[in-house]
């Protein structure tokens, strides 16, 4: 029987140990790598998602003040229209017409105006014109009245451009832009409604389709 030295048997005692921790240390580093490769469960694919259910449309609180469909706030709104802070009377003035005509705001008290401020070397303005002749010859006869203030400086030529566009509402001529002034104008087109008594009720900066939908519920509600 051979005989081992106490000095070996300790040696041998040591490998061992570290064989074990070389092996623990192995399948702990397989297994982290495992998981690692795995990919995270907030990117695998999921299931679709039921569809939602439509909510439905809560009713206006109780005194909740919505414009009916036709009224006066609502065709402002729908036609983003500016409505005055506080009421005041529209500025009165008179203009001369092509031809030797004058128009005068006043005098129209008691029906719905729409003074609109235009030029000829205006693009917007120009387009929306059609529109504006439009809904002059659906409601003329039933209280609006439509003038259109040139702020040409050369006067001579709004006629020419009338004829070719066949407009047959009011135009006056403003070419030292006193009118203009007068009502704050800063850019063309700009729109002024005046209602019946003769106050401000909305402005538009900018063109508008006038002969739309809401373009008629205001007219109709500013004349009924």
């Amino acid at each position: 029987m051979t005989r081992v030295a106490p000095s070996l048997i300790a040696l041998l005692a040591v490998l061992a140990a570290l064989a074990g921790v070389v092996l623990v240390l192995s399948t702990t580093q397989r297994e982290t790598s495992e998981k690692l490769a795995a990919p995270p469960a907030s990117l695998a694919p999921s299931a679709p998602a039921a569809p939602a259910t439509p909510e439905t449309p809560s009713a206006p609180a109780p005194g909740a003040t919505a414009g009916r469909p036709g009224s006066l706030e609502a065709a402002i709104r729908e036609l983003d229209l500016i409505k005055p802070s506080r009421e005041k009377v529209a500025e009165d003035f008179t203009l001369a017409m092509p031809g030797g005509k004058s128009f005068r705001l006043s005098e129209h008290r008691g029906k719905a105006v729409l003074v609109n401020f235009w030029a000829t070397w205006c693009p917007p303005c120009r387009e929306e014109m059609p529109a504006m002749e439009r809904l002059y010859q659906g409601y003329k006869d039933r209280g609006l009245v439509l003038v259109a203030v040139s702020l040409d400086t050369d006067s001579g030529l709004v006629a020419p451009f009338v004829r070719e566009q066949k407009l047959t509402f009011p135009i006056a001529l403003d070419p030292k832009a006193e009118v203009a002034n007068k009502y704050g104008v800063r850019a063309l087109p700009s729109s002024f409604v005046v209602d019946r008594k003769g106050t401000m009720a909305a402005l538009a900066l900018g063109p508008r389709t006038w002969d739309n939908t809401a373009a008629k519920a205001l007219v109709e509600a500013l004349t009924r």
